[in-house]
């Protein structure tokens, strides 16, 4: 299987690269699981160039294929908040309070008016030092209250239709989510690169 490490240690997110590339005979695992204990400063004003100054910093010390993505949430409403700053937004890592804040800042917001969309960037870099990059987008809209309790981050209040992201089953939501569009794109990479590598 070919290793890669993914720069991150959240399960949620290894899971999803996990049910695209497992099949490619990709193994991904967690920097966490590399030993590798960093986490670089985010300095970027771009889910695309944040996700490759953590890529960057892991292929400095692992040297071998890194995958890593940035992603969040882009409420229209409120020029494109919290964006980059999804995973920290208002000062805080917790998510109850990151869709609290969403909500509270939207009162009063009609529906047509609430639209959002999440982002992923996703940079890979191969064995060879080699630098690519995908772009995903979910577009929805934001609900009044959280909903379902699969998923995470700011899933139970992103409405897609009559229901939110977080009552998609992970095979729903690996069809239509940012993650899986971006993942789909690097599968197809990967899948070409090593079709020319079998021809060469």
């Amino acid at each position: 299987m070919k290793k890669m490490i993914l720069a991150s240690s959240n399960p949620h997110k290894l899971r999803e690269f996990w049910e695209i590339l497992g099949p490619l005979g990709c193994e991904v695992i967690s920097q966490h699981e590399a030993g590798i204990d960093l986490e670089p400063e985010e300095t970027g004003t771009t889910f695309e160039e944040n996700s490759a100054i953590k890529a960057r910093e892991i292929y400095k010390l692992a040297g071998c294929p890194v995958i890593a993505d940035d992603s969040g949430l882009e409420v229209d409403a409120l020029g494109g908040e919290p964006g980059v700053y999804s995973a920290r937004y208002g000062g805080t890592r917790d998510d109850k309070a990151h869709n609290d804040l969403v909500i509270s800042k939207l009162s009063g917001v009609p529906d047509e008016k609430r639209t959002a969309r999440f982002v992923c960037a996703i940079t890979y870099i191969d064995e060879n030092g080699g630098e690519f990059h995908f772009l995903g987008r979910f577009e929805g809209r934001i609900g009044y209250r959280e909903v379902g309790r699969n998923g995470f981050g700011y899933d139970p209040i992103f409405m897609v239709g009559d229901i939110s992201s977080a009552e998609m089953t992970p095979d729903e939501k690996n069809a239509v989510s940012h993650r899986g569009k971006a993942l789909r794109l690097l599968a197809e990479h990967i899948k070409n690169t090593e079709s020319e590598e079998n021809d060469a």
